[in-house]
């Protein structure tokens, strides 16, 4: 299913079902923090790629992987399972929890990441969230529409998946469940709410 939205996805990861994975995140991280290559500096939970880039102040919780030539800006928090691919830019002021960010993707100053798997070559422009929990719902489990099918995840908390090249802007909010096709453009302080 995720290959259909990001086309690098099955060689990095086995699970298919995107709330699945972000579920039991820290742990498949944890597992492929063993077998990194020796370029990685790991510590504590928490490898970095020997290219990486991690300013000042950022907030490094573990598990997490960074991944060739990224960017961590300043006061950025990366928590509770990241993993960084390659070439990912976050920008300051960041918090990234429970995600995975595919190659050559940026998330600029001030963003929300929350429990969602974003692809490759995607731009998340200042201000824009991932929405990870319906707070203001009594049953908070999250449903998803895929093909026009309304699948129950089972799950409280998941934020989106991402299709690789799309763009998404600044101060847009992405509701919980999100399924963004490759090539989405997300307007400007544009609410995507595709179950209502």
């Amino acid at each position: 299913m995720i290959g259909n939205y990001i086309s690098n996805f099955q060689n990095k990861f086995d699970e298919d079902l995107p709330w699945l994975i972000i579920k039991n995140l820290e742990s498949i991280i944890l597992e492929k923090i063993k077998i990194l290559s020796e370029d990685f500096e790991s510590k504590d939970g928490i490898a970095i790629h020997k290219t990486a880039i991690v300013e000042k102040n950022a907030i490094l919780k573990a598990p997490i992987v960074i991944g060739k030539n990224c960017f961590v800006g300043s006061n950025a928090c990366l928590r509770n399972g990241v993993f960084l691919s390659e070439n990912v830019k976050i920008g300051m002021g960041v918090e990234v929890k429970s995600s995975i960010i595919f190659d050559n993707s940026s998330v600029a100053h001030f963003n929300f990441i929350g429990d969602s798997i974003i692809g490759s070559n995607v731009n998340f422009e200042a201000g824009s969230i991932t929405a990870n929990h319906f707070n203001e719902r009594k049953d908070k489990e999250i449903f998803v529409k895929i093909n026009e099918e309304i699948i129950n995840t089972k799950v409280e908390k998941f934020g989106a998946l991402v299709g690789d090249f799309s763009k998404i802007g600044a101060n847009a909010v992405l509701t919980p469940g999100t399924i963004l096709m490759k090539n989405t453009v997300v307007k400007r302080l544009e609410l995507i709410e595709q179950i209502k």
